[in-house]
Parts: structure tokens; C-alpha cells; sequence
């Protein structure tokens, strides 16, 4: 039988238990712990403190100084020592060191453990079921039997050894054969259970946390990727659409232009807004990342270059430049064409007329008819070709009008200005040589006339008055026909005006055609009279009655149908002005809306009370109440379309645009959904670092009438305003208040975690993340951790330390 264990056995081994993991063992406590420097070594590997520095001198007063350095520490930690002073532990004295080494396993290892007497751990069983507890594949204890005890406590104590790290303090034949076992010695055994298991417990509490902070790691990683990737594609799509806006390439026609103006129309309708909505989604997005990261004490999120939310609303703010830009381009294009088209048709038409009026007159004039005239033909000949020159004269306005209409085509960059260039070109050709025609003509009449005596003065009475009467008469056809273009009651009301005028004169006109009738008929009445031989037609003018008669009737045919094209253009001019009082009476009243709605967003947001809850669910009813107006700003919407096809271009009853109402109302949701965020925002704050709502209460309070001192001021706003912008947000000044109140995880946590981990040591191997961390996580740090370095460094080691600090931005992975 071999001699029972000793409790200085029992407190030698659980001494090196200890004194092992700092690379050092003793082999007889008095001698060992005499100079006081594996005394104090051991205190500091059971408390994980650090002691005062010790002496290193072999001086007995050097070492008395360690000792007592120990001592003191004890008694630090609440502990009374009784008779035990260093003189007596330096000078060996054996019964003060056991009692010492036993006041410090009481302290440090069995004070939280009771273990209700020795009789219940003599049969071996209560070891066995310990271990089983907490380590179960160890031991299959339901095949150990009460009656053995020498075979239990062997695989106990074996077992303890082998896979618990925890050294054999006691002999089982000396617990079965002795009827009372050394009660220290069990308790000091004991408490070696109790330290593994709840290093083991620390270990499970460290892999947690690190599975948490891995977790908000992983999530962050996450929101970056996709807020990288909205922010990019919303940034390519505005790259892709301003060169569509900035194209001020014009068409030649009207129907190309208004095809542009309805793609433009769909882009506002159909494209455009959900890219709005996408880019308030990507700022709610970005604000609601910077609050997760500084909630779990990461740094600030930075977007790629060029991708910031400044770079998205600096891009976006380009795109609407371009947009307005281009909605003016189009009206004014389209007012250009249309006022083209006008023109070209008024050009044609007057040219038509005068290429009318000048057919056959180049023949005419080079006639040498008056060559074997009578003195009557001369004479008619002459006065004739003098009432050519009236009409010649009364032309030469037509001919001016022309050139001008031309040159206007010209100046506005009339697509088929070569066409009208070259008619213009002819008339004024031919316009030019009608005058020296004319001119060569008059001198050749005026030399003959001497020769011309007689003449038919009714028949020159008769031409004089029917000249001016036709050319007035042709005049008015034109006029009755000439298409005209107005905007306003007001031109129109003056178009209709200058046509009753142009009727009043009608009665004359009429009194006038009945005089030159007269004439002919006098003429006629002298012919029949008098016998008169009258050989061919009025030689003074080509003009008769019967033209006379057709063109008046054409005039009176003419009236009726400008009275209905000016009826039906004061009827559409009517219906514009009423589009313009329709949507100025709903712009006038959307406007102010909206500005209402703007002021009072901004007073909710300041003057809100009660819970956060409620303050979010007012606001989401508040939002619910201004979504339900959409109807009212698309109905403006649908008279705004009505107004531009009717091609109204001003409206005096309002100084609201629908541009100014769209960029209302996209402000208005955008403000109500950044103060929901914000609220949202509070909330994740509030549960995150468990803020009561009386907390939120104070910190708002404090936030609207916080006054510090200079230095303690310029702290402060570095953290909630580190972009220097001047403004501080609420929720920037949350996360000041609970960063500064509560407890968050940082670096040197997360470091302490994997120490447990890694049991004690400076670097953690693969196989100890697997078994302590879930799969997914533990090939996360696997792959992120740099290779140990250290002067300890195995195959295979790495670097806890620097992947927790790059975890909280202090260093890079």
C-alpha cells in the first residue's frame, strides 16, 4: 500500500498546475517561495493581475520586499492573514507557507465552491459524474458501478489528467482505505474541476461574442456592396440619360418635333420617377449603414470614389439642369417651326398670287402694236399702259413682302430655304425686268403721242376706277385667305375687330362696283347711241365687268367663312384661357399645399412627444395623408399635358410652374421620408444600446440647450459633426449620448475573447476556431487572419491580435 497523499503533495501539484502556464513548476514550497518571486509570479497567473515589480536581489531584504509585496496584495482581496508575516516564509518556515498557500486557495479557487463534505467524492463517483456533466464523451457513466471505487476514481483521476489539463493530487487507494480523507486536499482537487469547467464556460461566452461581432462585420460588408452597387447603377443611368437631354439637334418638322416632345413626356412619366425614389432610397440606405457602424463602434462608411451620396446628388443635379434645359429647347423649337410654317405658307401664297398677276406681262410689254395703231389705239395704248404702271406701283408691295417673308425663312433656318431662295430669286428677276420693260415701253408711248388725239374718256374713266377697285378687290381676297396665328383672346379679339371694320367698308365698295358698272353701261348706252364703231375691247385695261363681278362675288363669298374661322379661333382661344384658369386654380392652391406640409415636417420633427412608436406611427400617417394628395398633383399633371398640346406658352393667373409643383412634391416625400428614417434610426439606436424613452427624452432635451465649455464644445462637435457641415442632427447626437453612457464591444474585448480561446496563448491555430466557432464564422477569421509572427509562433499560428483591431478600423486586415 502506498503512503497517503500529503496536503503539501496536494498543494505542490496544484501550485504547478498554475505556475505551468507561466513556463516555471517548483519542487518544495518552503524552499521555492523563500525568495518571494514564484510567489508573486503565481498570484499574478491565478488573478491576472499584475503585481508590483519585484526585487531581484539575493539579499533577505529584497526578498522580505517580494513577500511582503505578496501578502499585501492578499489582504487587498479582502483576505486576513493571521500570524503569517515574511520572516517566517522567507526563512522556510513550513507550517506559515502551507498556511499561506492554502489562504490563497481558498481566495482564488474554492471560495464560490462548496463541496458538502469528503464522504460523498470516497466512492469515486462524484468525480465521474462531474467530468460526465460537463465533458460527457469522456466517461460512459452508466458503466461504473458504486462497489468499485478503486476503479473509479482512477478513471477520474486519469481522465482529469489526460484531457482536463488538471494534475493527480490525490491517490485513490489512499481516499477508499482512509475513513476520512484530507479535506483540503479534496477541496483544493476540487476546485482544479472548477477552474477547467468555467474555463471552458468562458471559452463558449468568448466564441459568442466574437460570433456577434463577426456577424455585424459580415452584415456591414453587406449593406457597402449594395449601396456600391444602387449608387453605381443609378449614376451610370443618369450618365446614359443626360447626352439625350443635352441633343439639341432640331428637325425640320413639326411631327418629328412633337414625337420628341412625347418621348420627353414618357421620360418625366415613366422613367424618371423611380430613380427618384431610388435615389432617396440610396440616401436612407447610406444614413441608415452610418448608424450600424457607429452603433457597433465601426468606422465610418467611405463609397468608392465618386460614389458618394454629394457625388449622386451633384450628378443628379446635372440631370435636372439638362432636363430643363431641354423642355425649353423643345417649346422653342416648336414655336420656331410652327411659326416657319406660317411663314412658308404665306410665302407660297403671295408668290403664287404675284406669279399670277405677272403671267404674260414681259409679252405684253414688248408689243409693237402701237406701231400701225390708230390715234384712238395710241391713245388707249397709252392710257392703258399708264394704268399698268398703277398696278405696277400697287405690286411693288406684294414684291417687298415676298423678300421679306424670304429673308425672315432665312434668318430662322428654314430647312428648304434653297427652294425659296431661288422662287424669291425669280420673282425679283422678273420683277426687275418688268420695270425696265415698263419704263422702255412709256417712253416709246409718250413719243407717239403727240400723234393721239381722241379718247374714249369714259372708257379711260372707266379703267382709272376699275384698277384700284380690282387690286383692292384682290387685296381683300388675300386678306379673307391669309391664314393667321394668335395666343391670346386679346390678338384674336383684334383680328375680329379689323374684319367688322374691313365689313363697314363693304356698302362703299359696293356703291363703288355700281359706279364703274355705270361706267360700262353709260359706255355701252353711247355706243348704242351714237353708233360708235368699237373695234376689240377697252383698250385702257383688261379689267370688264364680268371680273369685276366674279371677284366681288368671291369677296362676298369670302366674308362668311373668315366670320367662321375667326369664330372657331376666338371658341379655341376661349378654351385655353379656360385651361390656363383651370390649372392655375388648382397650381395656386397645390403650391401653398405644399409649402404648408414642408413648414409643418419641419415643426413634427422639433416639437414631437410621447415614445418613439408613436412618433413613427404619426409620422407614417402623416406620410399616408400626403401620398393620398398624389391624385390632386396628377390631375394638374393631366391639365398640364392639356395646356402644352393646346401649345399655351404663358399663363398670367399663376406663378406656379408644373416644374415648380414636381420639384415640390419630390422635396416634400423626399423630407418626410428622411424624417421617418430618422425616427427608424432613433429606434435601432434606442434597442441597440438599451436607451429608455425617459434617456431619448433628456437627450433631446439636451440636444436643443447643451452648452459646454470650449475644449469639452470642440470634442463633442468633432464626433457628431466630422465633416464640419456646421449642423448636428438629432440622430448624430444619439449616438454621441449612448456611446458616451453605455458599455459597447471594442478591440481589446474581442482580443480578450480569442485569448480564452486560444487558452492563454499570444496566437490561435485553425482547428481551435472550427471547434469553438460556428463553420461559416470561423472560416471568415481563418481567412482574414495574418500568420503569427511571434518568437513563440508554431506551423500553422495566427494573428488574433491585429484581425481584432482591424475589426474596429485601427489597423488594415
Amino acid at each position: 500500500m502506498s503512503a497517503p497523499v500529503s496536503p503539501l503533495q496536494t498543494f505542490t501539484a496544484w501550485c504547478n498546475s498554475h505556475l505551468r502556464k507561466a513556463g516555471t513548476q517548483i519542487e518544495n514550497i518552503e524552499e521555492d517561495f523563500r525568495d518571494g518571486l514564484k510567489l508573486m509570479l503565481l498570484l499574478e497567473v491565478i488573478s491576472g493581475e499584475r503585481l508590483a515589480k519585484p526585487e531581484r536581489g539575493k539579499m533577505r531584504v529584497h526578498k522580505i520586499s517580494n513577500v511582503n509585496k505578496a501578502l499585501h496584495y492578499i489582504t487587498s482581496k479582502g483576505v486576513k492573514l493571521v500570524s503569517i508575516g515574511a520572516e517566517e516564509i522567507v526563512d522556510g518556515n513550513a507550517k506559515m507557507t502551507l498556511g499561506m498557500i492554502w489562504t490563497i486557495i481558498l481566495r482564488f479557487a474554492i471560495q464560490d465552491i462548496s463541496v458538502e463534505g469528503t464522504r460523498i467524492w470516497k466512492d469515486g463517483l462524484g468525480f465521474c459524474a462531474l467530468i460526465h456533466r460537463h465533458r460527457p464523451e469522456l466517461i460512459d457513466y452508466g458503466k461504473l458501478r458504486k462497489d468499485d471505487p478503486m476503479t473509479n476514481l482512477n478513471t477520474a483521476f486519469d481522465v482529469a489528467e489526460k484531457y482536463l489539463d488538471i494534475p493527480k493530487m490525490l491517490d485513490a487507494e489512499d481516499i477508499v482505505s482512509t475513513l476520512r480523507p484530507d479535506e483540503k486536499a479534496i477541496m483544493t482537487y476540487v476546485s482544479c474541476y472548477y477552474h477547467a469547467f468555467s474555463g471552458k464556460q468562458k471559452a463558449e461566452t468568448a466564441a459568442n461574442r466574437i460570433c456577434k461581432v463577426l456577424a455585424v462585420n459580415q452584415e456591414n460588408e453587406q449593406l457597402m456592396e449594395d449601396y456600391e452597387k444602387l449608387a453605381s447603377d443609378l449614376l451610370e443611368w443618369i450618365r446614359r440619360t443626360i447626352p439625350w437631354l443635352e441633343n439639341r439637334a432640331p428637325e425640320n418638322t413639326m411631327q418629328a418635333m412633337q414625337q420628341k416632345l412625347e418621348d420627353f413626356r414618357d421620360y418625366r412619366r415613366q422613367h424618371k420617377p423611380p430613380k427618384v425614389q431610388e435615389k432617396c432610397q440610396l440616401e436612407i440606405n447610406f444614413n441608415t449603414l452610418q448608424t450600424k457602424l457607429r452603433l457597433s463602434n465601426r468606422p465610418a462608411f467611405m463609397p468608392s470614389e465618386g460614389k458618394m451620396v454629394s457625388d449622386v446628388s451633384n450628378a443628379w443635379g446635372g440631370l435636372e439642369g439638362a432636363e430643363k434645359g431641354y423642355e425649353e429647347w423643345l417649346l422653342n423649337e416648336i414655336r420656331r417651326l410652327e411659326r416657319l410654317d406660317h411663314l412658308a405658307e404665306k410665302f407660297r401664297q403671295k408668290a403664287a398670287i404675284h406669279e399670277t398677276w405677272t403671267e404674260g406681262k414681259e409679252v405684253m410689254l414688248q408689243a409693237r402694236d402701237f406701231e400701225t395703231a390708230s390715234l384712238s389705239e395710241i391713245k388707249a395704248l397709252l392710257k392703258k399702259h399708264e394704268a399698268f404702271e398703277s398696278d405696277l406701283a400697287a405690286h411693288q408691295d406684294r414684291v417687298e413682302q415676298i423678300a421679306a417673308i424670304a429673308q425672315e425663312l432665312n434668318e430662322l433656318d428654314y430647312y428648304d430655304s434653297p427652294s425659296v431662295n431661288a422662287r424669291c430669286q425669280n420673282i425679283c428677276d422678273q420683277w426687275d425686268a418688268l420695270g425696265a420693260l415698263t419704263q422702255k415701253r412709256s417712253e416709246a408711248l409718250q413719243r407717239t403721242e403727240k400723234l393721239l388725239e381722241t379718247i374714249d374718256q369714259l372708257y379711260l374713266e372707266f379703267a382709272k376706277r376699275a384698277a384700284p377697285f380690282n387690286n383692292w378687290m384682290e387685296g381683300a381676297m388675300e386678306d379673307l385667305q391669309d391664314t393667321f396665328i394668335v395666343h391670346t383672346i386679346e390678338e384674336i379679339q383684334g383680328l375680329s375687330t379689323a374684319h367688322e371694320q374691313f365689313k363697314a367698308t363693304l356698302p362703299d365698295a359696293d356703291k363703288e362696283r355700281g359706279a364703274i358698272l355705270g361706267i360700262h353701261n353709260e359706255i355701252a348706252k353711247i355706243v348704242a347711241t351714237y353708233h360708235v364703231n368699237m373695234a376689240g375691247t377697252n383698250p385702257y385695261t383688261t379689267i370688264n365687268p364680268q371680273d369685276i363681278n366674279a371677284k366681288w362675288d368671291k369677296v362676298r363669298q369670302l366674308v362668311p367663312q373668315r366670320d367662321q374661322a375667326l369664330i372657331e379661333e376666338h371658341a379655341r382661344q376661349q378654351n385655353n384661357e379656360r385651361l390656363r384658369r383651370q390649372f392655375a386654380n388648382q397650381a395656386n392652391v397645390i403650391g401653398p399645399w405644399i409649402q404648408t406640409k414642408m413648414e409643418e415636417i419641419g415643426r413634427i420633427s422639433i416639437e414631437m412627444h410621447g415614445t418613439l412608436e408613436d412618433q413613427l406611427t404619426h409620422l407614417r400617417q402623416y406620410e399616408k395623408n400626403i401620398v393620398n394628395y398624389k391624385p390632386k398633383i396628377d390631375q394638374l399633371e393631366g391639365d398640364h399635358q392639356l395646356i402644352q398640346e393646346a401649345l399655351i406658352f404663358d399663363n398670367k393667373h399663376t406663378n406656379y410652374t408644373m416644374e415648380h409643383i414636381r420639384v415640390g412634391w419630390e422635396q416634400l416625400l423626399t423630407t418626410i421620408a428622411r424624417t421617418i428614417n430618422e425616427i427608424e434610426n432613433q429606434i435601432l439606436t434606442r434597442d441597440a444600446k438599451g436607451i429608455s424613452q425617459d434617456q431619448m427624452n433628456e437627450f433631446r432635451a439636451s440636444f436643443n440647450h447643451f452648452d459646454r465649455g470650449e475644449a469639452e464644445f470642440s470634442r463633442i462637435m468633432s464626433i457628431v459633426d466630422p465633416n464640419r457641415v456646421g449642423v448636428v442632427t438629432f440622430q448624430a447626437f444619439i449616438d454621441f449620448m449612448s456611446r458616451e453612457t453605455a458599455d459597447t464591444d471594442t478591440a481589446d474585448q474581442v482580443m480578450a475573447s480569442f485569448k480564452v480561446l486560444a487558452g492563454d496563448k499570444n496566437y490561435i491555430l485553425a482547428d481551435e476556431l472550427r471547434r469553438e466557432l460556428p463553420p461559416d464564422q470561423a472560416e471568415y477569421c481563418i481567412a482574414r487572419m495574418a500568420p503569427y509572427a511571434g518568437p513563440d509562433a508554431i506551423p500553422g499560428a495566427l494573428d488574433y491580435m491585429s484581425f481584432s483591431t482591424a475589426l474596429y478600423g485601427e489597423s488594415d486586415l
